[in-house]
């Protein structure tokens, strides 16, 4: 029997073991941080890949530093994007509010049909070169996905399970925060991962102001013709975006088993 034990929890261990190894999230997040710490390893490459240039490897700044500046944007406008995106959400669902959820909604959705460089381009007279017109663009262009998860995610909760609320004598404000918001969640996350994913993406457009992002290797090589410098920032902002991807997707998955 004991050596049954020892058989089957070694059997169980290899699958775990197996499971992680078919796990694309940590690959994904080793691959990021090898290339952003170890990307003068590949010097050689690149020399190889573009002979003609004579600085194959981008040098201005540690991919690091970018990495981190990048995130630091990517964070910061994406907490004002989702609290006011979740605020305004919640408030045209409210009876006083609904006059006027199509403003607000008509309003977001032309935000984002604007261009994030002409936002930025706005932007800059107002803030100057630098983080803060790319912090402002960003959380502008991240409204829209937040405030319509938002508003699905609180007109999905059954109407039953409101006035059940009501009945057992909870107010108005409490309805919201202990039974609609926790249920409206899943749905409203949705929202919140596709906001942060497309500021990752748009955030190496705020380079061109004078931000320092991973998208700096991208405009200089564009402005420069040095394709290696491109495909270094490139594979860097798609690494980021696809790990924050797989990081929202696995929380979402959490909270669905939990409210299941």
């Amino acid at each position: 029997m004991p050596a049954e034990r020892l058989i089957a929890g070694t059997g169980g261990t290899r699958r775990h073991a197996l499971r992680v190894l078919r796990d694309p999230l940590p690959w994904t997040l080793l691959a990021l941080l090898g290339l952003t710490f170890g990307m003068d390893r590949l010097r050689p490459l690149f020399a190889a890949a573009f002979p003609a240039l004579e600085r194959p490897l981008y040098e201005q700044d540690s991919f690091a530093a970018l990495l981190w500046s990048h995130l630091w944007i990517v964070a910061t406008s994406s907490t004002i994007a989702v609290a006011a995106g979740m605020a305004l959400g919640v408030l045209v669902t409210r009876a006083a509010g609904r006059p006027f959820r199509p403003t607000l909604e008509t309003l977001v959705a032309i935000g984002q049909t604007f261009p994030p460089v002409a936002v930025l381009a706005l932007a800059v007279p107002l803030l100057g070169f630098g983080a803060r017109p790319a912090v402002v663009a960003l959380a502008l262009y991240g409204l829209l996905p937040v405030v319509r998860a938002t508003i699905a995610g609180i007109e999905a909760v059954p109407a039953d399970v409101r006035e059940a609320a009501l009945g057992v004598g909870l107010r108005s404000v409490q309805t919201l925060w202990a039974v609609e918001l926790p249920l409206a969640l899943p749905i409203a996350l949705g929202g919140v991962r596709t906001s942060v994913i497309i500021n990752i993406g748009t955030a190496a457009i705020a380079s061109a102001v004078g931000a320092r992002t991973l998208g700096s290797p991208i405009i200089v090589g564009l402005g420069g013709f040095n394709m290696a410098y491109v495909i270094q920032g490139a594979v860097l902002v798609a690494l980021l975006a696809i790990a924050t991807d797989m990081l929202f997707a696995r929380l979402q998955r959490q909270l669905a088993r939990h409210h299941a």
